[in-house]
C-alpha cells in the first residue's frame, strides 16, 4: 500500500479499439473538480494507455498510476483489473467510479454516509425519472442466483480488514472463475466475469450486510442504458429522448437529473462537453 492522501476518486482507463477511456476519465476528472469540494482524482492506466497521456491530462489528474500486472491484455471489454484498485489506490478512502459517470451536483455529504461501512457497494439503478428501475432483462444471472443487485459504477471502500477481505475474495473468485461459474452459479455464461457479477457474488459470500447499505437509498445512480428506461436497445438514449444541459445539470425529457448519471453512450462525452468543463478551470 502506498496511500498518499485521506480521500479521493479513482477510475480505471484502459483504451480499447472502440473507446478512448482516457478521455472519458479526463471529462470525469474535470466534472469532479467542478462539482465537488473533495475532488482529488486518480486514474489507473495500462502501458498502452499511458503512452496516450497528454499534458492536459497531467494538469487535471492528481495521480496517474500504472497497473503493474495487466490482467486484461487481449480483452476487448477490460474488466479484469477492477479488483486491483484496492492495492493501487493512493487514498485511504476511495470512491471508485466507472469512467462514464458524471455528477450534476455535490455529493460531499456522501462521505459521512459511506463511513458507516468499510465497503459500500451501490445497489439498484435508477431510470431518468429518478425511480429505481424494475427492468430485469440485463440481470437474469442475478435473479437466477439470488445475488444482490450490485452495480459497480459507483462504490466506496476504505483501507481496513473488511475491505481487504472483500477484495481478496473477489481476487480468488476471479482467478478460479471457470470453476466458480460452472459449479457455484446457474446459467452464467460470462467466461470473463463482469464486475457487477463478481462483486455481487463476493458480497453474498462475505455477507451482503457487510458491504451494502440499502437504507441509504441515494447511494446509486441513473443508468442511461436504454433498457433500464423502458426503451428498446436498438437506439441509444441520446437518439431516443431530448437531452440538454443547464450548467452541471443534465436535463432529460425536461427532467433535471440530480443523481449521478451513468451516461453509458460514450458519444455523449463529446468535445463541446469537454470544452465546457475545461472552461470551468480557467
Amino acid at each position: 500500500m502506498n496511500h498518499k492522501e485521506q480521500q479521493g476518486y479513482v477510475t480505471i482507463a484502459q483504451n480499447s479499439n472502440e473507446v478512448d477511456y482516457l478521455e472519458l476519465a479526463y471529462l470525469q476528472a474535470l466534472n469532479i473538480k467542478a462539482t465537488q469540494q473533495h475532488n482529488r482524482y486518480a486514474v489507473l492506466v495500462d502501458q498502452e494507455t499511458r503512452k496516450q497521456v497528454q499534458p492536459k491530462h497531467e494538469q487535471v489528474f492528481d495521480y496517474i498510476i500504472d497497473i503493474p500486472t495487466d490482467l486484461a491484455q487481449g480483452h476487448e471489454w477490460k474488466l479484469a483489473n477492477e479488483y486491483q484498485v484496492f492495492w493501487l489506490t493512493p487514498f485511504k478512502e476511495t470512491i471508485k467510479l466507472e469512467s462514464d459517470l458524471l455528477f450534476t451536483r455535490s455529493i460531499d455529504h456522501w462521505w459521512s454516509a459511506f463511513r458507516l461501512k468499510n465497503v459500500c457497494l451501490s445497489t439498484g439503478a435508477k431510470n431518468y425519472k429518478q425511480e429505481l428501475s424494475a427492468v430485469r432483462r440485463y440481470r437474469k444471472v442475478f435473479d437466477d442466483n439470488t445475488l444482490p443487485d450490485i452495480y459497480n459504477g459507483l462504490m466506496y471502500f476504505r483501507f481496513s480488514q473488511e475491505a481487504y477481505n472483500f477484495f481478496t475474495t473477489a481476487k480468488s473468485l476471479y482467478e478460479n472463475w471457470e470453476e466458480v461459474r460452472t459449479k457455484l452459479l446457474i446459467n452464467c455464461h460470462e467466461t470473463i466475469p463482469s464486475t457487477d457479477v463478481l462483486y455481487a457474488l463476493t458480497a453474498k459470500i462475505i455477507g451482503v450486510e457487510e458491504c451494502t447499505a440499502p437504507s441509504l437509498d441515494f447511494i446509486n445512480f441513473v443508468h442511461m442504458k436504454s433498457g433500464f428506461n423502458g426503451w428498446a436497445d436498438t437506439y441509444t438514449w441520446t437518439e431516443t429522448v431530448i437531452n440538454e444541459r443547464d450548467g452541471d445539470i443534465i436535463r432529460i425529457n425536461n427532467l433535471n437529473q440530480y443523481d449521478a448519471v451513468h451516461y453509458h453512450d460514450k458519444e455523449y462525452a463529446n468535445g463541446d462537453l469537454i470544452k465546457y468543463y475545461e472552461s470551468r478551470r480557467n
